[in-house]
């Protein structure tokens, strides 16, 4: 009786302090969605709204027009251009280099594999600003400013110590036996690779492909440092080109600003989903 009687003494506390839990969390999601929230209705307010003194939560007309304006932008269709072959080369590249490094330090033993992931780690501790000279030197040595390809391999190189450690931890996770069993029905070790390992990796490169495909997309500094050319800027040096000597044009800037957002959140409720499937689908396929 004693028992019974502490749990339902217990149970309102347990109640109460995940209720504080839950308004806790939901105090943090505000806080974290109202800038989005602050940049959608922007981008639909006229523009003397947005420089009114008295602002509201909730605009008092909607307009289209700052997304018309922000289309016809010069540059907009070259920025995109630009963006698109930065940041899916990078991301691809990244993926094929990090699921091989990934593999081989997983599944092989060598020496200098432990002083290797240590160098990694380190390195994902370096804050990308006190590189920028070094890189910018080195890729003005080679001749990879105002480039593509010098942009691409700052992005590639700075997402793989992040990208290997995650799918590594993957890797590691998935049993030999299963592999070595593919080999022994036939398979090559490519084809084991592919039949088996693949698929229990799709999470692991889900989550590693959102980070590489954020880094690459939302990257301004090394963006604005490496580029000077109008026709090549990315989509987050484009945006400059909203401020002039005669003022900024909010409206727009806020509409671009909402539009290049879209494709990160399209992407990841993608790959979200295929997070989910990933590792019984890759299961079934084994």
């Amino acid at each position: 009786m004693s028992t019974t009687t502490d749990t339902q003494v217990l149970r309102p506390d347990r109640k109460k302090s995940r209720l504080s839990f839950d308004i806790l969390g939901l105090g943090v999601a505000l806080v974290m969605i109202f800038p989005v929230y602050w940049l959608v209705i922007s981008s639909l307010r006229p523009n003397q709204e947005i420089r009114s003194y008295d602002q509201t939560l909730w605009p008092t007309s909607f307009t289209f027009d700052n997304f018309v304006r922000a289309a016809r932008q010069a540059n907009f269709a070259t920025a995109i251009q630009s963006s698109l072959i930065v940041t899916i080369t990078a991301v691809v590249g990244g993926m094929i280099i990090a699921t091989l490094a990934a593999l081989a330090i997983g599944r092989f033993r060598f020496f200098g594999r432990k002083p290797l992931l240590m160098i990694l780690i380190l390195v994902q501790m370096l804050p990308p600003t006190a590189m920028l000279i070094p890189i910018y030197a080195q890729l003005n040595a080679m001749g990879g400013i105002d480039e593509y390809w010098g942009l691409i391999v700052v992005y590639l190189v700075s997402t793989l110590p992040f990208a290997t450690i995650m799918i590594r931890g993957f890797v590691v996770n998935i049993p030999v036996e299963l592999e070595e069993s593919a080999m022994v029905d036939g398979c090559t070790r490519f084809g084991a690779f592919r039949r088996v390992i693949f698929p229990l990796l799709a999470p692991g490169l889900a989550a590693a492909a959102i980070f590489a495909l954020v880094n690459a997309w939302n990257e301004y500094l090394f963006a604005y440092i490496l580029i000077n050319d109008n026709s090549k800027y990315t989509l987050n040096v484009w945006l400059m080109t909203f401020a002039t000597e005669r003022g900024t044009d909010y409206g727009a800037l806020m509409a671009a600003s909402t539009m290049i957002a879209l494709p990160v959140v399209v992407f990841f409720m993608i790959i979200q989903k295929k997070m989910a499937t990933g590792l019984t689908s890759g299961a079934v396929k084994g």
